[in-house]
């Protein structure tokens, strides 16, 4: 028994969390065992796995900004207008003004800036609700892409399609696998080791407990044969064929801004915003400039996935990005995100907005007509969020409640200063041992 509880207490999350946290990860790997059934082996196969990430990592991209506009308090309707915008304005560069890819790369990120600045100095410096920024913003955008794009697709250079299409080279000995993603997967095992000792290594320092031995060579294990398989998947696919380049952008983006929400000043004063506007004042945080910021941040990713989209599509056209808000804003959501600010991360954005995107390719794979995934998937969506609610609301096992543990607020009566109340809402960290 001793044993159990040290298992349900330490593998997935030290002595801070069990493993209910990770209730959402368990029904993505829930998800994707039924459909390997369903589909009799297609869902796992290397180019399914390969498609499916190319054909989301966009959305994912969006995820990870709008989880720092809904921390914040705000929402923001216009990020697939803003992206379709920027990619008509790319590809008019690249096709009628010669501009280098590189340098048009660069370019949208500029506009995708410009427009978040614009859209975050109303919210932030005016007080107009996000809502409304960005629902005007929606239509301004929109109407700019049909109106700069005259309701015609523009194709782009073999050189930009890479960021949207583009695979790691093939490189050394023929293995029989792609070398570089064989590479990239024994990084990440690498970087999981190395993390685990270094956290005991960091509890010891600070004469805490760590979790048994045997609790981190299982948790070590788990993790590295995810990892393992997943590269095999990846780097096993048909010549030509490897980890997407839009997946390393994907991941690059996932730790750096993992690594800001969880561990800088800056991050931390989102979720303080979020949590408590008025406390987060008081504790000197500069409120209309992580309003601008994040507001601004949003528009950029935005941008970039614009590109990304545009780069694996060959061209732009005037349907780009519609209905992307929606599924961003889904993705944060089923992470376990409040509605009313202050609690998320960008793991668990990132994992809601897989769980949406493998009941979307399953449902395909099965011949789900189109308008029947959408049905099931908004469906799904209600279902799931409305269940875990109640089931919170209950005092029962709680998907968004576990996940959130970290993050609820002082029970009614509490009057903690505004220095406390800003640090009772960082991110949940994993308390590793």
């Amino acid at each position: 028994m001793s044993r159990y509880k040290d298992l349900q207490k330490n593998l997935f999350g030290g002595t801070t969390s069990n493993a209910r946290q990770f209730g959402m990860i368990f029904t993505l790997v829930a998800i994707v065992v039924l459909f390997q059934i369903l589909t009799d082996g297609l869902t796992l196969r290397s180019d399914n796995l390969i498609a499916l990430f190319q054909q989301n990592s966009y959305i994912l991209i969006l995820a990870i900004g709008m989880l720092m506009v809904i921390v914040a308090g705000h929402i923001d309707l216009s990020v697939g207008s803003v992206a379709a915008f920027t990619g008509i304005l790319v590809a008019k560069a690249m096709f009628e003004w010669s501009l280098p890819w590189p340098l048009a790369i660069l370019f949208g990120l500029a506009i995708g800036a410009a427009i978040g600045a614009w859209q975050g100095f109303w919210v932030a410096y005016i007080g107009v609700p996000a809502f409304i920024v960005t629902l005007a913003g929606m239509l301004l955008f929109r109407g700019g892409n049909q109106f700069i794009g005259n309701a015609n697709t523009i194709p782009v250079p073999e050189g930009f399609r890479v960021i949207g299409s583009g695979f790691l080279p093939e490189v050394g000995p023929n293995t029989g696998y792609n070398n570089l993603t064989l590479l990239l997967g024994l990084a990440a095992c690498v970087a999981v080791v190395w993390r685990e000792f270094q956290a005991r290594k960091t509890r010891h320092a600070m004469d805490a407990d760590p979790a048994p031995m045997w609790i981190s060579v299982l948790r070590m294990a788990v993790m590295v044969g995810v990892i393992v398989f997943v590269t095999l998947r990846f780097a096993s696919g048909r010549v030509g064929t490897s980890f997407p380049v839009s997946g390393i952008i994907l991941v690059a983006l996932m730790l750096a801004y993992s690594f800001y929400t969880r561990n800088t000043a800056g991050g931390r004063h989102i979720y303080a915003v979020g949590g408590n506007s008025r406390a987060a004042e008081l504790s000197g945080v500069k409120l209309k400039r992580v309003n601008f910021f994040v507001m601004m941040n949003m528009s950029t990713l935005a941008a970039l996935a614009g590109m990304i989209f545009v780069a694996r599509s060959a061209a732009s056209g005037p349907q780009d990005g519609n209905g992307w808000e929606l599924d961003a804003i889904a993705a944060v959501f089923i992470g376990g995100a409040a509605v009313s600010g202050g609690i998320g991360t960008i793991s668990g954005s990132i994992v809601g907005g897989l769980v949406m995107a493998v009941l979307n390719n399953g449902l395909q794979l099965l011949g789900v007509g189109t308008d029947r995934v959408q049905i099931i998937k908004g469906l799904v969506l209600l279902l799931a969020v409305a269940l875990d609610v109640y089931n919170k609301s209950q005092g029962r096992f709680s998907i968004i409640g576990s996940l959130t543990r970290n993050f609820r607020r002082d029970p009614p009566g509490s009057s903690p200063s505004p220095a406390a109340s800003t640090a009772d809402r960082e991110p949940a960290t994993t308390a590793p041992s």
